[in-house]
């Protein structure tokens, strides 16, 4: 097998590589906050003012990272 020479590499797989790791990471940020949304249900009643708050902003703010991602891209 012979090795790769850099004319090799086409931008095209330079895209696909890049576009495979966005979508990777929006996927863990995904599972992310799914684990968070999971591990605060049954504590907004007991919680202090404000940290519901802070837990739905949380989400909110990895959904968005996530969409982002891949917004506008192939």
């Amino acid at each position: 097998m012979s090795a790769l020479r850099p004319g090799d590499i086409t931008d095209e797989m330079i895209q696909a590589v890049d576009a495979a790791k966005r979508q990777g990471l929006q996927k863990d940020l995904r599972a992310l906050a799914a684990n968070i949304r999971a591990d605060a249900e049954g504590r907004y009643d007991s919680a202090e003012p404000g940290w519901r708050a802070g837990v739905e902003w949380t989400l909110l703010w990895i959904e968005n990272t996530a969409a982002q991602l891949t917004e506008g891209r192939p």
